[in-house]
């Protein structure tokens, strides 16, 4: 008998180890791994009609990650009952616990959310195959584009209209697909009926749309889908948040014996923002307190910073109130209070200047109808600033200029004549005049410099528009990919069409009915439904050149 050491046996098991857990691995090394997965073979084969199993495969062509999978998976009709998982190397079997309805076709589809396992990368679109239990498959389909600065991954719901239609997103969709990359979507396997469909941002998972919580996609029109009418393509889709909650105030804090750090749930409108829509209340003698200023924290729309003239004492118990307070979409809070936290610390320090807009020595300002903000962290008093500043070109010569304030702690300076093209101004502020309500300041002279574009600098574009009704009030959009406060709009009096005093720069071109004639396009409303405006994407990117018009743009409404 042949004895074998216990140094041996310990290599042998490791050795046995390691080629038994070898199929289960990615392999490793070598260059970075760029190539996205994808669906290489299904069972049972796409358009397979009898089919009795209670189960299908999926093979792809590299490891996964069995989590994205299971996520990016959606099976139409919606089935219920647990899914069984079972992974052989790449390739997956799915077994319905409760088995599966006769006579109907199964729409599997796998979404663009699958990654890889050796380097995260995604597919670069949804994979789908359909197969019936019955004699014959449905064949139906839909397709269309969610167009969206973040519209990889978005789902796509469609519900067979019935009763309830006014109801149909507080349950599961009938069918789900995932648009791709790009923003494309195709329904497959679609039985005969009248469809709604709505693109949503799950971020749940749990294929039922939360208002709070989802971004949503609204159609233009229902889609029929019966008799002749086997399929359907362009349904677009733009994507908002339906936010139906006002803002309420979270925190309040004293930073200082006049200052209120004020955190509220939700942005809140700023043109109708006003130091009357706060007070403070002295519940321990009964007495109540204005707010004198209010103003947002830069960069940070859901802070205000509110400055009382009158210092709450910190032995009493205080509270703040808020009445009107809108947000953006004009959900408002009508009355809401919150405990304030009060300090006894003095306000010491000034106004500090700390950011303008455009910015400092800019060199491409635009000589027509040009306006400059001027950021504090601080509000100030306001009755000697305009005779404190002075707008001068490089000369000396003045420039006759009204002011204005976008809140309590931002001056806007508006030249009354138009600028002259390709030429340097200095704006001069005396921060002496810029005081807090404790009368403090920095005793400081700040020179700001720009310089305007010259008018050749512009850039335009001209086209046609085809297939249009004028009836139908279209209008066009000229939209900035980087700068969104680049946007130019013109309605179409006629099929030509014409832009010009562009900013150079790549622009989308896009045009949507303007069925309430207010010039701005309408998202809908989810529920009760108010479908959106219909809208249509011009085919490639405009890369507008300074000095340059793009000619002969011929725009196709479909």
């Amino acid at each position: 008998m042949v004895k074998i050491s216990k140094e041996k046996i310990v290599y042998f098991i490791v050795i046995i180890l390691f080629t038994g857990c070898a199929n289960q691995l990615p392999p490793g090394g070598g260059d970075v791994d760029k190539i996205p997965p994808e669906v290489t073979e299904v069972f049972p084969p796409d358009g397979t009609i009898n089919y009795n199993e209670n189960y299908f495969e999926i093979e792809f062509s590299e490891y996964v990650d069995k989590r994205s999978f299971k996520d990016a998976l959606f099976i139409s009709p919606f089935v219920e009952g647990q899914l069984e998982y079972d992974w052989t190397g790449t390739t997956v079997t799915i077994e319905f616990a409760e088995g599966l309805k006769k006579n109907t076709t199964y729409t599997i589809t796998v979404g663009s959310d699958v990654i890889d396992r050796n380097n995260s990368n995604r597919m670069l679109s949804s994979f789908t195959f359909s197969f019936s239990t019955g004699n014959q498959i449905d064949k139906n389909s839909i397709g269309g584009r969610v167009f969206s600065s973040d519209r990889e991954g978005i789902l796509i719901f469609a519900y067979k209209l019935g009763e309830g239609a006014d109801t149909l997103l507080n349950r599961k969709p009938d069918y789900v697909s995932q648009t791709g990359s790009d923003g494309t979507f195709q329904l497959n396997g679609l039985a005969s009926s009248n469809y709604r469909i709505f693109a949503v941002k799950d971020e749940y998972r749990d294929l039922i749309y939360n208002m709070d919580q989802d971004w949503i996609g609204i159609p233009d029109t229902d889609v029929q889908l019966i008799g002749n009418d086997t399929s359907f393509s362009g349904l677009h889709f733009k994507m908002f948040k339906a936010d139906t909650t006002a803002p309420r105030m979270i925190k309040a804090i004293m930073t200082d014996d006049r200052h209120i750090l004020l955190s509220l749930s939700d942005d809140v409108d700023k043109s109708v923002l006003r130091s009357q829509n706060f007070y403070l209340v002295d519940s321990t003698i009964n007495k109540t307190f204005g707010i004198t200023f209010v103003y947002k924290r830069v960069n940070n729309n859901s802070e205000l910073v509110l400055v009382t003239y009158s210092a709450p004492s910190i032995d009493n118990v205080i509270y703040l109130f808020a009445e009107n307070l809108s947000d953006t979409l004009g959900n408002t809070t009508y009355n809401d209070y919150i405990s304030l936290t009060v300090s006894d610390k003095p306000d010491t320090s000034y106004p500090k200047l700390i950011s303008t807009l455009p910015q400092k020595n800019a060199n491409s300002v635009d000589f027509k109808n040009a306006q400059f903000t001027f950021y504090f962290d601080d509000a100030f008093l306001k009755d000697n600033i305009q005779r404190n500043i002075t707008f001068t070109d490089t000369l000396g010569k003045g420039v006759p200029f009204n002011i204005d304030y976008e809140d309590d702690a931002a001056v806007i300076i508006k030249p009354l004549t138009k600028l002259k093209s390709d030429k340097d101004y200095i704006i001069k502020l005396n921060l002496a005049a810029f005081k807090d309500v404790e009368g403090n300041f920095r005793d400081s002279l700040y020179e700001f410099r720009f310089k305007t574009i010259s008018g050749l600098d512009f850039t335009g574009v001209d086209g046609k528009m085809l297939d249009i009704n004028l009836e139908d009030n279209p209008v066009l959009v000229l939209e900035n990919t980087k700068d969104k406060k680049l946007i130019y709009t013109k309605k179409l009096n006629d099929e030509k069409f014409s832009f010009n005093r562009i900013v150079a720069g790549k622009y989308i071109l896009w045009c949507f009915l303007d069925k309430d004639n207010d010039l701005e396009y309408d998202y809908g409303w989810p529920q009760p439904i108010k479908f959106s405006e219909r809208f249509y994407v011009y085919s490639d990117t405009l890369k507008l050149k300074p000095r340059w018009v793009i000619t002969d743009v011929i725009f196709q409404f479909k």
